[in-house]
């Protein structure tokens, strides 16, 4: 893992060089390379978290509880990344006002999708008394 880790900080810190080198010639060009670097660093991550990802579907269902929890908390996690990535890479291309729509449409997409968590705690909540 740490191998990994230090293979990926590499990557991270050649990326941010050249798209920093990059920028004084062209924005646009620097901000397609960082588009790149950060498709192909999430798609590692994806390839890595797998493993794990696995382990917590065995654990909830030791645990018994459903399925669709944990695909409801896979579906945060993923929102939670892409919006915290799009809003980096708005701010470093200059447009802080949409990096903070994008992370307000994220934070109510986060919302809207805890709903049915949160009305089966209230289920559950109601069913004890």
């Amino acid at each position: 893992m740490i191998d990994r880790s230090f293979v990926t900080a590499s990557f991270c810190l050649c990326s941010a060089i050249l798209a920093v080198l990059l920028r004084q010639h062209c924005r646009e060009q620097s901000m397609l390379l960082a588009i790149a670097a950060c498709t192909v660093i999430m798609g590692s991550f994806a390839a890595f978290a797998a493993p794990m990802m696995e382990e917590l579907r065995n654990i909830f269902a030791a645990a018994g509880i459903s399925e669709s929890y944990l695909a409801l908390i896979y579906k945060g996690a993923a929102i939670c990344i892409i919006t915290r990535i799009t809003s980096e890479l708005c701010r470093d291309s200059g447009e802080s006002a949409i990096a903070s729509a994008s992370e307000l449409w994220g934070r109510g997409a986060v919302t809207l999708l805890s709903l049915p968590l949160v009305k089966a705690v209230l289920e559950q909540i109601s069913s004890l008394m």
